[in-house]
């Protein structure tokens, strides 16, 4: 992508009414379309949706495919797709302006900051599709399904929450069982390491794909999926 192009983009999710920014990560406030800077923790489905509804957010969500396509099948629930980079959101969410997709939103932020836009017991569901593995050791931490990031899930999670994890990755993969074995508030529901090897998705929402998705299994690699909730009693 040209640096031109890159900008016009960075321009445009400026203005578009369901696109979130974050430019201070020690700040909580979002600037939004034309507005000022806003406080949205608690306010999501208040202030942006206008409705009361289930919240799901998909992290590291990239172009916002899943995003999108679980916003299309489930227009009584809220999707915000977050992530850092704005070129890729602006895929999204000029997708989501152009179908009338009410239900959807895009966050644009780090995702270390997630809990500062995220009151207690806001969010209902996650999806983490296809994240940075994170290979070396030394960024363990900064894998999305560390102790590290599961801390954070807690600041905002309902208590009857749902998480998903969809990779490519066996070395993420295998960290997260490890990682939720050893993490007292979580419990893994189910767990498979190649979905497409079975007779039937265990989850009918896996049919959809991503981009990087598409790649991986043209590549010959293996879908991995987990699916968790934290107990936060």
């Amino acid at each position: 992508m040209s640096q031109r192009n890159k900008l016009k983009k960075f321009a445009d999710i400026l203005r578009f009414p369901n696109v979130y920014e974050n430019f201070h990560p020690l700040h909580p406030h979002l600037q939004n379309g034309e507005q000022k800077e806003l406080i949205m923790k608690g306010k999501w489905n208040e202030d942006h949706f206008k409705k009361e509804a289930k919240l799901c957010l998909e992290l590291a969500c990239g172009r916002g495919e899943y995003t999108l396509a679980l916003g299309e099948k489930y227009t009584d629930t809220h999707f915000i797709g977050v992530d850092i980079k704005g070129a890729r959101i602006w895929q999204g969410a000029k997708h989501a302006l152009d179908k009338d997709l009410n239900n959807i939103a895009f966050l644009r932020t780090r995702i270390e900051s997630i809990s500062s836009f995220f009151e207690k017991g806001e969010v209902d569901e996650m999806w983490i599709t296809f994240p940075d593995p994170f290979l070396r050791d030394s960024k363990e931490n900064r894998r999305l399904t560390s102790h590290n990031f599961l801390n954070r899930y807690l600041n905002f999670l309902h208590p009857q929450n749902q998480i998903h994890l969809k990779t490519d990755s066996p070395e993420l993969y295998e960290f997260t069982l490890e990682s939720l074995g050893s993490y007292e508030k979580a419990r893994i529901i189910e767990h498979y390491d190649d979905i497409y090897s079975l007779s039937e998705l265990p989850n009918p929402d896996l049919v959809f794909q991503t981009y990087y998705e598409r790649k991986h299994l043209a590549d010959k690699k293996t879908i991995k999926y987990v699916r968790f909730e934290l107990d936060l009693e």
